[in-house]
């Protein structure tokens, strides 16, 4: 699913702490950011802070659960 924006940082980064399997972040030069990873967490918000927002990424969830939950945060938060 691709992510454009988010408004709620925290709220986020709890979806994400929430969700059972790998949830990655694929950039549009095509690197991966496992999102269950604390460092990558911090790295993403450090490119999120600067930026204020990502440029058409890409959020890949292999569990249908988090699936679920990702595209609920997103449909309702962004």
């Amino acid at each position: 699913m691709k992510l454009k924006k988010i408004e709620n940082i925290d709220k986020f980064l709890q979806v994400l702490d929430s969700c059972i399997g790998n949830v990655e972040l694929v950039t549009t030069e095509g690197d991966r950011l496992n999102l269950k990873s604390k460092l990558s967490q911090y790295l993403f918000m450090a490119n999120f802070f600067s930026e204020g927002m990502f440029n058409d990424v890409e959020l890949i969830a292999y569990e249908r659960e988090d699936i679920d939950k990702l595209f609920y945060y997103i449909a309702n938060n962004a």
